[in-house]
């Protein structure tokens, strides 16, 4: 969430900016603003909506020349999604501007210092404390790099900031902690920038900032510093993926696309794992004894990545039999969860810098716990505090709802445990070798899936059944799972109100929801579980309501004697079935919530990357 890119060179900064920060909105904003360091020194501009509406305030840039300066996107925290409330922010003297991205946690204690000290504010936010704390600091070192530790050595929190100063019309400074922060180095120009997109276009020479790091540069240098004030060196990391891989390249929305483009992800997530007759895990440096110590799994997510990990337990208990605890990232640490060097804390994140996940993973290395993170982002924070790590290699995902990076996820589950099962030897050899053999048949498989009738049959029934105010997804043991996915996925991009319930709970409470009008969506891929589903699709039936299942293609016939609606997916591994039955649920997601005339990609409040707890 909040997006940030900073310039410095030779070129007019404000539409260089402009253009970046249209490359993060898929983070989530409300507001969005600029400042340029230019001929009349330090001048804002801020507006609150769309980036459109300062794009018409500036003339896209235009109005606000300079060759130096910062621009964000902000997600409101700390007061509402005002323009007085948005980025850049100011000190009261003027001398300070700075973007941030994070929560300052004692700023109230902060702002209430500096008021008795004489300072004012005109805004509602944590952020303004920041730009009155560095400006207090500048004014008695004129070091604009020292003013900005001795604030961040006063914060609480998490912050990433980009701070320009008006008596240094050349510096920029940028310091991070726990959100994310990446230096770019151009050729005459630098940048700094809260993810690769933005910058993308003019270098794809990038260093990650750690925790505690400060840049200070201008357009023709940079120098690095770590939370202890030395300096350090950053190597320039090449970034491998193209401009193109974060553009709609002719789809109407990134969703769709990012739907069709599962099955390139998964086959660059599964295949190269998959050499002959083996399953080879390069990343992870395990042992069979590493994998034979363990007694108990712990999976820590958020959102979706979650119920990949509620996926997960069915998956590794049933390949490894060791016993398998999913668990909300932002519940983790008040649990008391029991950790030690037995334990094995799979982290789950697309950007590898959600708030909540990092707390967690940080809270199990603290308890002596071992850590192995699936992530997609490489060099994210996440990546690199886990002892062990396992990049999906889905690509950029843009879309706030997200598909491919959740199916890549669960494929890199499945390869977890195979290597697990494999050095514990909990399967036998041919069942191993069939779900070994199935997995790398995966990405045709999802191939498959989306084909244009397939996905012609999906429009048809998102069309006829967008207008239901309420929806249930029901499902027995994988099934179940993949519902509270696909529940989500309507919730988020479509605004309609969607429960998911073990359909065994039915009669546990949720059944008294069911009235004549209400849609039912049953996933029944579950073999041994299907005329269990059946039935309680009947009784919903018998209360009015209309059912739309997601089923095999062996079991449609079955399924078209009960349901009202049925949409089929290929058959494949039991333990692979929902890497397929989750593809209707997203593809019907996106066809409602373009029937409801909604914003498929920027969903109102949410945000892509969630950097706050």
């Amino acid at each position: 969430m909040c997006g940030i890119v900073g310039y410095a060179g030779s070129r007019q900064a404000a539409p260089i900016l402009l253009e970046g920060l249209a490359k993060l909105e898929y983070r989530g904003y409300d507001s969005a603003g600029l400042c340029i360091h230019g001929p009349r020194g330090l001048e804002t501009a801020r507006a609150k909506g769309r980036l459109q509406a300062l794009r018409e305030k500036t003339g896209d840039g235009a109005a606000l020349p300079g060759c130096l300066g910062i621009g964000h996107t902000r997600w409101a925290t700390h007061g509402a999604p005002l323009e007085r409330n948005a980025h850049p922010h100011l000190s009261d003297d003027g001398a300070i501007a700075v973007v941030h991205n994070g929560i300052i946690e004692n700023y109230l204690t902060l702002k209430e210092r500096l008021i008795t000290e004489g300072c004012w504010f005109s805004s509602d936010t944590d952020t303004e404390v920041v730009a009155n704390l560095i400006a207090q600091y500048y004014r008695q070192s004129r070091d604009l790099l020292q003013a900005v530790r001795q604030t961040v050595g006063r914060l609480e929190g998490s912050y990433a900031l980009a701070v320009v100063c008006r008596e240094n019309p050349q510096q920029l400074v940028a310091v991070k902690k726990d959100s994310p922060l990446i230096f770019g180095f151009g050729q005459g120009e630098n940048f700094v920038a809260s993810d690769v997109p933005a910058i993308l276009k003019y270098t794809r020479k990038v260093a990650y900032l750690d925790d505690g790091d400060m840049a200070v540069f201008t357009a023709t240098s940079v120098f690095f510093y770590n939370a202890a004030g030395d300096p350090v060196r950053k190597v320039p990391e090449t970034i491998a993926w193209d401009l193109s891989d974060a553009e709609r390249g002719g789809y109407p929305h990134f969703m769709l696309k990012e739907i069709f483009e599962q099955p390139k992800a998964l086959r660059d997530t599964i295949c190269p794992r998959l050499p002959g007759q083996q399953v080879v895990l390069d990343d992870l440096n395990l042992s069979d004894r590493d994998w034979q110590s363990l007694r108990r799994v712990y999976v820590v997510a958020c959102g979706s990545a979650y119920y990949v990990g509620c996926l997960g337990k069915y998956i590794l208990e049933k390949t490894c039999r060791v016993p398998t605890e999913p668990i909300q990232a932002s519940e983790f640490r008040y649990a008391s969860p029991v950790l030690d060097a037995h334990t094995l804390v799979i982290i789950i994140s697309q950007s590898g810098e959600t708030a909540d996940t990092l707390a967690a993973l940080r809270e199990a290395k603290r308890q002596g716990a071992r850590t192995l993170a699936i992530v997609n982002v490489v060099g994210s924070a996440i990546a690199k505090a886990a002892h062990q790590v396992l990049y999906t290699w889905a690509g950029p995902e843009i879309a706030v709802a997200t598909t491919k990076a959740y199916s890549t996820q669960l494929a890199a589950f499945c390869l977890v445990a195979l290597r697990m099962a494999q050095a514990l030897g909990t399967m036998p050899p041919a069942e191993w070798a069939a779900f070994r053999e199935a997995l790398g048949k995966l990405p045709d498989m999802v191939e498959q899936t989306l084909s244009q009738a397939h996905i012609a049959q999906v429009q048809y029934y998102a069309s006829a059944l967008f207008d239901h105010h309420d929806v249930f997804f029901i499902g027995r043991h994988l099934d179940s799972a993949t519902c509270l996915e696909g529940s989500l996925k309507l919730k988020e991009v479509a605004y309609v109100h969607a429960e998911a319930y073990p359909a065994g709970e039915l009669k546990h409470g949720p059944i008294s929801l069911i009235e004549p009008g209400t849609l039912v969506v049953a996933v029944a891929t579950v073999r041994e579980l299907f005329d269990k589903t059946m039935a309680n699709i009947k009784e919903v039936k018998a209360r009015g309501a209309e059912v739309l299942c997601v089923t095999t293609q062996s079991m449609a016939g079955e399924a078209e004697k009960t349901a009202d609606h049925v949409l089929t997916v290929p058959d494949t591994h039991p333990l692979l079935q929902p890497s397929l039955s989750v593809l209707p649920l997203q593809t019907f997601a996106y066809y409602t919530a373009l029937a409801r005339g909604c914003d498929v990609d920027k969903p109102r409040n949410l945000a892509k990357s969630v950097t706050v707890e």
